[in-house]
């Protein structure tokens, strides 16, 4: 299968989701919420998360030749954050539901805001609950820590975001839960 066929089998999907959750848009717009979405994913799973590099494929392959330019693709990105968020949410259940994978893995990544010497003129966060150690790595880092859930194939389940000093085992708990299948009735 070629890499265009890819993606567009990834903007069907990503549409398709969008028109089941009743996702309403301005139709004036030239590239739809659709196409962003679809160029962020490329953006991660062809271009090791450039998006400006996705940005230029997707206008010079003809995928999407109205595509909007880096700073307008940010904002317009930034503006549906919370719609990429419900969206994977969404993909996630219906995996659940498809699979019922009994066998889940969790695991925790540092996503650092700044480096050590900038902790002081962080404007993003401030205090020492920022500031965590990833013992794996033998190194400090200030900002978040990923925990990610995903099943014995690889696919992401579910993810949550923590301080950086948190300990890992205090929300395992907590992610846990949601995996838990439903009661029916």
């Amino acid at each position: 299968m070629l890499v265009e066929d890819k993606i567009i089998a990834i903007y069907c999907f990503i549409d398709d989701v969008l028109k089941s959750m009743n996702h309403k848009e301005d139709k004036r717009r030239k590239v739809s919420e659709s196409e962003i979405l679809t160029t962020a994913v490329v953006a991660g799973k062809y271009f090791y998360g450039h998006q400006h590099r996705a940005i230029l494929y997707m206008k010079s392959s003809g995928l999407i030749p109205s595509m909007l330019d880096k700073s307008r693709f940010n904002r317009r990105l930034h503006k549906v954050a919370a719609l990429l968020h419900e969206l994977f949410s969404v993909i996630t259940h219906y995996i659940q539901y498809i699979r019922c994978d009994m066998q889940y893995i969790i695991d925790s990544f540092p996503v650092a805001l700044c480096d050590n010497i900038r902790i002081q003129n962080s404007k993003i966060a401030k205090g020492n609950s920022w500031r965590g150690y990833t013992a794996s790595m033998r190194r400090y880092f200030y900002g978040i820590k990923v925990q990610l859930i995903v099943n014995n194939k690889g696919i992401p389940v579910q993810f949550h975001f923590i301080t950086g000093k948190t300990a890992d085992g205090k929300h395992v708990e907590d992610i846990l839960k949601h995996l838990q299948p439903e009661a029916t009735v």
